[in-house]
This record gives C-alpha cells, structure tokens and sequence, in this order.
C-alpha cells in the first residue's frame, strides 16, 4: 500500500532499526517506546489491522506471536513481556497495518496504562 508507513519500514524505503526478520513478519523499535524494550511486529503483507490479518491469514497471525516470543527472548525478557494489539482508532490504534506490539523492561501491572 503507498501510503502505508509500515508498509514503506517492510520495503525499505524508510528507515527502522529492525531487530527480528522472519519470511512473514519484520520487528522492528518503535519510535515512540513505552518501555526499555518497545518493539513492533509487522506482517510482510498489507492488513489493516490484528482483526483482517486473523481472518485473511491465521498463519500469519499466528507468526506475529511467534516472533514476539523470539524477539522477547532475544532482549532478555523471555519470562515476563507483553503482547498488545490495538485494533481500530478508538482503541489507539494509529498505523493502519496489522501490528503487535511487544512491550518488555519495566513493571506491566494490571490494567494497562
């Protein structure tokens, strides 16, 4: 998609420190973290968002978790992280591609926010 900021991370065409790289999904940091570790997993393939992915592709879906675990472990938190996906603008979704966040690195009590 053109206009699709995600989109443009996964052709390359704009920067991103990428930190995990799988067939379907790119992660990469989020320029905005909410913890020392703050890292999106984005499919490869345009969807708007965690509902469409699900519907359209559940291995792909299924991969974003994977590879959340991965890059979970990879920075050292394999034991307590979170995984969000936020779907639609009013749950503060504000890329429209399907992406999940891996949150990790500081106290994540309950509820979120």
């Amino acid at each position: 998609m053109d206009d699709c900021l995600f989109c443009s991370i996964v052709a390359g065409d704009v920067p991103a420190e990428v930190v995990h790289v799988t067939e379907r999904t790119v992660a990469f940091r989020d320029i905005n973290p909410q913890a020392p570790t703050h890292v999106l997993v984005v499919p490869r393939e345009h969807h708007r968002d965690a509902a469409a992915l699900a519907a359209a592709d559940p291995q792909a879906s299924a991969e974003l978790v994977s590879t959340a675990a991965a890059v979970a472990a990879a920075e050292g938190h394999g034991e307590a992280y979170r995984m969000v996906f936020n779907t639609g603008a009013g749950a503060g979704q504000t890329v429209f591609h399907a992406h999940l966040h891996v949150v990790a690195g500081r106290d994540l009590g309950w509820p979120p926010g």
